[in-house]
């Protein structure tokens, strides 16, 4: 299992409904609202690194209102 943070930028106004839908798929194991550079913060779960890709393309890009993204997968210690 691959485990990322995924740092989501939005357009004003859009992070509220972003949120919802996102709390709602099954990879995100948790998502929070944050201030600073970035709007939301999700912690994703994929099976490997490419689902984890797919999942941000096609998951997460195709949410109205994201204009960018980070993801930081998670190094095991």
């Amino acid at each position: 299992m691959i485990k990322a943070y995924v740092l989501i930028e939005t357009t004003v106004g859009t992070s509220p409904k972003l949120l919802s839908g996102l709390k709602a798929i099954q990879e995100v194991r948790s998502i929070s609202r944050v201030t600073g550079p970035h709007d939301i913060i999700a912690l994703i779960e994929t099976l490997d690194l490419e689902a984890l890709g797919g999942f941000v393309e096609e998951r997460i890009h195709t949410f109205p209102g994201v204009q960018r993204t980070i993801t930081c997968v998670i190094v095991p210690h």
